[in-house]
């Protein structure tokens, strides 16, 4: 049995444009879809559900599922006190792999338009921050994926507004690129106060959104979503305009 991986590799070059990644979903041998990630070096095969290496750590679904277990299971102190659980180093190395293998699968899903799995990505990714935020080792370790929030949340939005408007819904593409953008500016500001010496790419993928944003409501002809009306009608106070509108939100999301 051939080890090389030459007639994968030379029958499929490697020539991104700038910023560009270069994925497939393949079929394996067993009949099982995998997704391929084209690099310099080689390619990259990824699982399209649980981890991405197609492990299950500890007998867990994710590293994040078996560190909210550790966490979980200490309990009390013998005073009787609740105790703070931290991460190991240990756990923050394997916590990294695992940020790592989630963030090239969620862009290879965005490559490939498969928006509703970038979104899930995204999230688990968001999830294991929110658990190193509290659990973290130390500031310096919390603060290396802190930095990288931003690009988190910058794909969760384009992967939500990019699911909506395949559902043909651009008021709510709008909702979810402008709400995205608030969360990415109110982190850029907490980030820029905690860390006035250290650079983020939050600015630049904030105007990327407000770009967004306006290019939705342009192709589209939406001058104010039905939220956007909601908040106009409340600021002036026509209450009776503002239940109409929220009626019509709820069945819109039903």
């Amino acid at each position: 049995m051939r080890r090389d991986m030459d007639d994968t590799i030379q029958g499929w070059p490697y020539e991104p444009e700038p910023g560009e990644v270069i994925a497939r979903e393949v079929r394996a041998r067993d009949g099982r879809m995998v997704v391929q990630v084209r690099v310099e070096l080689g390619v990259l095969q990824l699982e399209v559900g649980g981890r991405p290496d197609g492990t299950r750590p500890h007998g867990f679904p994710s590293y994040l599922d078996y560190l909210r277990y550790r966490a979980s299971g200490r309990g009390q102190t013998e005073a009787g006190k609740t105790t703070h659980w931290t991460m190991s180093p240990d756990h923050c190395a394997e916590a990294d792999r695992e940020f790592v293998q989630f963030y090239h699968r969620r862009v290879a899903w965005l490559s490939l338009q498969r928006y509703d799995k970038a979104l899930l990505d995204a999230d688990h990714t968001l999830a294991l921050m929110d658990f190193v935020c509290k659990h973290g080792i130390d500031d310096d370790y919390i603060a290396s994926h802190e930095r990288f929030r931003g690009l988190v949340l910058f794909h969760r939005t384009q992967a939500a507004a990019a699911l909506a408007l395949e559902r043909r819904k651009p008021d709510e593409a709008i909702d979810v690129v402008r709400e995205g953008a608030d969360r990415l500016t109110t982190h850029h500001t907490r980030w820029s106060e905690e860390h006035s010496d250290s650079e983020t790419p939050n600015q630049p993928l904030i105007e990327q959104l407000r770009v967004l944003e306006q290019e939705i409501r342009k192709n589209f002809a939406v001058e104010k979503t039905l939220r956007e009306q909601l908040e106009d009608a409340v600021a002036e106070e026509d209450y009776e305009l503002a239940a109409r509108l929220r009626d019509q939100i709820r069945l819109r999301t039903r």
